[in-house]
């Protein structure tokens, strides 16, 4: 997987051959049309638990151009999703696949991450992990009013089937990463950050930063990696949601920074339509 990056998605057989000459050794894998889902899931290592799905946006410029990146943003619920959607993959996905291992004798318990694929063909897995992944998690945890810790703790003990069903906030959330010069490329680091003040003083609580590639340089904030900041917000609607967040990203400095201006604009007119009827 290259952590997400240095993968080429291309329907031109050109780019694909030039791309395959730099490299040592290539794999060629079946293209999935159709968009991606996260669907992440709390398991004991016999029931499962499901979170929101989460969609997130994994090229580096908008209208999905430019090269793979590890996730340049991400926004929860989904208004385009069939609304049997997470039941679905639990009972195809999921559950099967903590039985299987239960079966096989390595059972699993903790967090388990499906990355997904709605086909033509139906849902595909791409991947599967056992963590929470970025920057889709921001975007679900925004939305969960139930305790994680009590979620997290049934999952140590084995006790999941005992657990009240999760509460979800009915309100949207939408994830912007603000990202270093070059990234996904070699990044520059070292540069300082401005506006986070602004950001915590304007436009909490519905808006805020979680950092990621930062770190202290005396009272300074420096950039530290390739994805440096993710600014979070929530709304009643994916329209507000990304409203705020997005003027949220306009009050912080960081020379050479780059993020994506799409994130959700798509799924927030699908939605405006369904409301509108139109």
């Amino acid at each position: 997987l290259a952590a997400g990056k240095g993968v080429v998605v291309t329907s031109d057989v050109e780019e694909a051959k030039a791309h395959a000459a730099g490299c040592e050794r290539v794999v060629i894998e079946e293209f999935l049309d159709g968009p991606e889902v996260s669907l992440f899931a709390v398991t004991d290592g016999e029931t499962v638990v499901p979170l929101q799905p989460a969609q997130d946006f994994k090229r580096a410029l908008d209208g999905d151009e430019g090269p793979n990146t590890g996730g340049m943003g991400a926004y929860s619920p989904l208004p385009w999703a069939d609304p049997e959607l997470v039941d679905d993959v639990l009972r195809t996905v999921l559950q099967p696949t903590v039985d299987e291992l239960r079966r096989r004798g390595t059972p699993f318990s903790g967090l388990l991450y499906a990355g997904l694929a709605i086909t033509s063909r139906g849902v595909r897995v791409i991947e599967f992990n056992a963590r929470f992944g970025d920057p889709e998690t921001q975007v679900v945890l925004a939305r969960l009013k139930s305790p994680l810790a009590s979620l997290l703790l049934a999952s140590a003990n084995g006790t999941l089937a005992d657990l009240e069903p999760l509460r979800w906030s009915e309100d949207a959330a939408v994830t912007v990463v603000v990202a270093s010069h070059n990234y996904p490329g070699t990044p520059r680091t070292g540069d300082p950050i401005t506006g986070l003040a602004e950001v915590a003083a304007e436009d909490a609580p519905h808006a805020y930063v979680l950092h990621a590639g930062t770190k202290q340089d005396g009272n300074t904030v420096v950039s530290a990696g390739g994805r440096v900041l993710s600014v979070t917000a929530t709304g009643e609607d994916l329209a507000e949601a990304r409203e705020r967040a997005y003027r949220a990203v306009a009050r912080i400095g960081l020379d050479g920074s780059h993020h994506r201006t799409d994130i959700a604009a798509k799924a927030a007119e699908t939605a405006e339509t369904a409301a509108t009827g139109a």
